[in-house]
């Protein structure tokens, strides 16, 4: 027994707040050991945008609590930078049915995940991820090896630098979060630490390809009330001009929050405005550029 397990075996015997206050000192540490792997986790998000670039997509995979962090993260780019379905995939073995259930037994079938990638057609212009706490899943082992055999990128999202997957990756990142509070739940700091992986891999990604203007959503679709009022702010925040102004460009501009901005900080028509994006690839910033 290592040396402070003592604690967690204690666990039942604590009041809730001392679990909470034991939690709490936990998840204190992830984000110190994320800051370790920064240049690694730069060395992958050069691969998805490289990947991107080329038309390519970004595909998480992965077993469990690793799979469904996945199809979480891929799940949330299209409402927050606006970008099609499948530009960025999550796969989970098991499939729709392991998200809301218990089909932890497919982690052990390696051709499960060959079959997974080839329904989405993977190639290489793609970029795989592999998700991981182990390092050692045979599902996501497996789809690296068939995603590396086939020349798409791989990247590896683990929590065990010791884990046999890093010998097969393009890239590595290893966050060694230690011990979880119940021993041997992945659910617990190693999930936090990918979702946090995750979360810097996309959002870093879309920010360098133009899908954000400063720190502002600037790709977002206005679908409903809540996200036409963002817009709005949105457009206000990044022109400084007053809500009239805001309301009556956006009525025009077809609540395209880009061409808003452009057609309002450039004060030039709304086929110029569109024009400039078009020559950009949509990146705001470019655009005001060339104006």
């Amino acid at each position: 027994m290592q040396k402070g397990k003592e604690d967690e075996l204690n666990l039942d015997a604590m009041s809730t707040f001392e679990i909470l206050k034991k939690v709490n000192d936990e998840d204190k540490k992830i984000a110190i050991a994320i800051e370790k792997e920064l240049s690694n986790i730069e060395k992958a998000v050069e691969l998805i945008i490289e990947s991107f670039e080329e038309g390519g997509r970004l595909f998480y995979i992965g077993s469990g609590t690793s799979g469904k962090l996945g199809v979480m993260d891929a799940s949330e780019c299209p409402p927050t930078f606006g970008v099609d379905d499948s530009m960025v995939q999550g796969i989970i073995s098991g499939g729709v049915e392991a998200l809301s259930g218990w089909l932890e037994h497919t982690e052990d079938e390696p051709e499960l995940a060959v079959d997974d990638l080839k329904v989405v057609n993977i190639n290489k212009k793609d970029v795989l991820v592999g998700i991981t706490a182990s390092g050692n899943t045979p599902y996501v082992v497996s789809a690296i090896e068939y995603a590396k055999s086939i020349g798409c990128k791989t990247i590896a999202l683990m929590c065990n630098s010791k884990g046999n997957i890093k010998d097969i990756c393009e890239v590595t990142i290893a966050i060694e979060v230690g011990s979880e509070v119940i021993l041997g739940s992945t659910r617990m700091k190693a999930g936090t630490a990918q979702k946090m992986v995750l979360n810097m891999l996309s959002t870093v990604a879309m920010i360098k390809l133009g899908k954000t203007y400063s720190n502002l959503m600037v790709n977002v679709r206005p679908i409903n009330k809540k996200l036409q009022e963002r817009v709005r702010e949105i457009v206000k925040i990044a022109t400084g001009v007053d809500d009239t102004t805001v309301n009556e460009t956006l009525e025009i501009c077809e609540y395209d929050p880009k061409v808003c901005i452009v057609k309002i900080k450039s004060d030039v028509t709304l086929e110029k405005a569109k024009e400039a994006l078009d020559k950009c690839k949509g990146n705001v910033a470019k655009a005001l550029a060339i104006l």
